[in-house]
């Protein structure tokens, strides 16, 4: 699935299943839920903090999954084409950090 498509699907999901897309602020709301919901994962599946019962049958790829629903549904509601905004995002990175990291001595 493409970012388009992926766009496409949730937003006919949305209009159908969901009815409406709830506002930008409570999704940038939902937005910041679902990322604590991965560091959770994370610091507990990569760092050194212990999981509970309940954290063990959490999954990272449904939390990004999750954060990935979400910042595409801001995406949708406020007109903007993440294959778009994707691609010209590579084509900033790779102008300002074209040697940016390559000629780090502390990263070699």
């Amino acid at each position: 699935m493409t970012i388009q498509e992926a766009q496409e699907k949730i937003d006919n999901w949305i209009n159908t299943t969901g009815v409406r897309y709830f506002s930008e602020l409570t999704n940038m709301a939902i937005l910041t839920e679902e990322v604590g919901e991965v560091a959770r994962v994370m610091a507990r599946q990569y760092g050194d903090q212990s999981a509970k019962e309940s954290d063990k049958k959490r999954e990272l790829a449904d939390e990004l999954a999750d954060v990935m629903w979400v910042l595409l549904c801001i995406a949708n509601q406020t007109g903007i084409d993440m294959t778009v905004a994707l691609e010209k995002n590579f084509e900033k990175k790779n102008i300002r950090d074209a040697t940016r990291h390559t000629s780090n001595p502390k990263l070699k």
